[in-house]
């Protein structure tokens, strides 16, 4: 009886997960069977933002069902990957996020999920270069010179990001430590704000994304030193590579990349990740994202897991060193 009973259970066990698997492989042939939320981490207008606009058309033609962007800015994209984390794990809920995903579990204490458990990494969808900008009264031409003039300038010299802990602030210390300058740090909130006192006078250098230098320097109303990408930009075909203004290892881009819940089927892992693919090799994505000096790419699942985790214990690293702290 007892060998009966437990021949009975295992049966049971056996029977109840194949149901599970099979549970979970039909719904993954169902999806989508509903519209489609993305999360975008940051405001409208911005760069992650764009990016889904552009997507969101060839993605809806793609999928057959709505897909609806739904804008949660706030604490440096923490707001929206804390949401993403309590989302239910059925593909319905998706998020686009930035380069600061790797920075925020150093920067916030007691986030209320665990980025490598909570959210699966899908791929990397742009990468976009910086430029290292400083305004029209700073009398440098070059990264070089902009580095003499800071070393001389003392407290005068100062540098601003659109925040603490975005890769404009973080690269830019990095920066400092290569060419042993020791400017202040001005946090902004935004972009916008930090280019508009940059235009001032009111600090003297920037490293900001090309999407919003290539406009202002174009037009001469700030001077370009140098672009983090490997080869100039058509849009700036005078302004070097750090590269050729002898920082060869000074390499830092911003991105935006996409998440989904942890225990998210793979089966429907799979399939988001071929409507990217295939919605980033639209003529007309395409056009938009060459308007945004973004460069598309599509990365593997294990590609992008390993890039954040290398990332997470660089910057963790320079967040320590340098004894930065979340706003």
């Amino acid at each position: 009886m007892h060998k009966r009973a437990f021949l009975s259970r295992v049966a049971a066990a056996v029977c109840g997960s194949f149901l599970a698997v099979a549970a979970t492989a039909a719904s993954a042939q169902e999806w989508p069977a509903k519209p489609i939320r993305i999360l975008v981490s940051f405001a409208p207008g911005g760069l992650t933002d764009l990016i889904a606009r552009a997507l969101q058309p060839r993605l809806q033609e793609g999928l057959g069902q709505p897909v609806v962007i739904e804008n949660r800015p706030g604490a440096g994209g923490t707001l929206a990957e804390g949401l993403l984390a309590k989302a239910p794990a059925d593909g319905y809920t998706i998020l686009l996020s930035a380069d600061s995903v790797p920075a925020n579990p150093h920067l916030v204490q007691n986030l209320p999920y665990d980025t490598f458990r909570d959210l699966t990494p899908v791929s990397m969808l742009a990468r976009i270069p910086l430029v290292l900008l400083v305004p029209n009264t700073v009398p440098a031409t070059t990264v070089k010179e902009f580095v003499s003039h800071a070393k001389a300038g003392g407290a005068k010299a100062s540098y601003g990001s659109p925040g603490i802990g975005t890769s404009n602030h973080l690269y830019f210390e990095v920066f400092k430590d290569l060419t042993s300058t020791d400017l202040p740090h001005v946090a902004y909130k935004g972009g916008g704000p930090a280019m508009t006192d940059l235009m001032g006078g009111h600090i003297q250098a920037l490293l900001i994304s090309s999407t919003l230098a290539v406009p202002q320097a174009g037009a001469g109303k700030v001077k370009a030193l140098a672009v983090t990408s490997d080869k100039r930009l058509a849009q700036l075909p005078n302004v070097p590579t750090f590269a050729e203004a002898g920082f060869p290892d000074f390499k830092p881009q911003q991105w935006t990349g996409l998440f989904v819940p942890s225990g998210t089927p793979a089966a429907i892992v799979a399939r988001i990740h071929a409507e990217f693919a295939r919605a980033l090799k639209a003529p007309d994505v395409l056009s938009r994202l060459n308007d945004l000096n973004a460069e598309p790419v599509m990365s593997t699942q294990g590609e992008f897991a390993s890039y954040l985790r290398r990332e997470t214990q660089t910057l963790g690293r320079l967040i320590k060193d340098r004894g930065i702290t979340g706003q």
